[in-house]
């Protein structure tokens, strides 16, 4: 299926590594041109550079920190806005209420909640001088399932579906759409990290760590190549009647109630 995304120029956040990475290479497939940002200089660089080989589109680079710049001179200030904003940048720490403080709770809102907003709002309006455009926020599972053990992740995830739910609904009176994608257990280079941790405590093995993930459907995670794929039709015009919703990818976990 040809997804008609030849051409149009998309921005990633969040796009060095993980679930941005591979939204990137998708877009880029499908003959995007792209914008990549994120706060690390050196692997902005290599995906840039990776990307420009592989493929005939245009690929350049936005180091950035979300949660402290100004949003007032985007990158393409002197041209028409993107096509399609992908906002993915931003880890919220796990913990009880207890155990994440005031600074790191605010620290990771505001790289992943006010980001999402802060840079929505500045897009959005552009989108809206010329009649179009799509805003597409990779949230988390934890926003509809919400976790005490995540409580920050969980709080902010809840926030972020609001907010899209309320944008998307009267956004395509600007002929402008707005949705979201909850992606449940991912199998992300800093996720499968973790679990090597957890399996050279548990069994003395850290190759042992995808048995941490047979209690879920299919007994695996997602790839982030199934999430970007997903992230490329919802930008698509072939995806132009939904906005104003979230799309869980979870494999089906969340309806029986498995944990993530």
């Amino acid at each position: 299926m040809d997804l008609r995304l030849s051409g149009k120029r998309a921005v990633i956040t969040g796009a060095s590594k993980g679930i941005g990475r591979a939204v990137a290479e998708t877009l880029a497939q499908e003959g995007c041109n792209l914008l990549l940002a994120s706060r690390s200089d050196d692997t902005l660089e290599a995906a840039r550079k990776v990307l420009a080989e592989r493929y005939p589109v245009e690929v350049s680079v936005w180091p950035v920190d979300l949660a402290d710049c100004n949003l007032a001179a985007l990158p393409w200030a002197a041209q028409s806005p993107p096509d399609i904003l992908i906002n993915n940048a931003g880890a919220i720490p796990a913990g009880p209420l207890e155990e994440v403080d005031d600074a790191r709770w605010r620290a990771a809102w505001d790289l992943k909640v006010f980001g999402y907003i802060n840079l929505t709002r500045a897009v959005y309006s552009q989108m809206k001088s010329v009649g179009r455009g799509v805003i597409l926020n990779i949230i988390g599972l934890a926003g509809e399932l919400p976790r005490a053990g995540y409580i920050a992740g969980s709080s902010g995830n809840a926030a972020l579906i609001a907010f899209t739910r309320a944008l998307g609904g009267t956004a395509p009176d600007d002929n402008i759409r707005v949705l979201g994608i909850n992606p449940g257990l991912v199998t992300t280079e800093r996720m499968v990290t973790m679990l090597k941790v957890r399996a050279e405590e548990t069994f003395g093995d850290p190759t042992r760590w995808p048995e941490f993930l047979d209690h879920l459907p299919f007994g695996r995670a997602a790839a982030p190549e199934e999430v970007a794929e997903l992230t490329a039709f919802l930008a698509s015009d072939r995806a132009g009647y939904i906005s104003g919703t979230t799309v869980t990818i979870d494999g089906g976990a969340s309806t029986r109630n498995f944990a993530y």
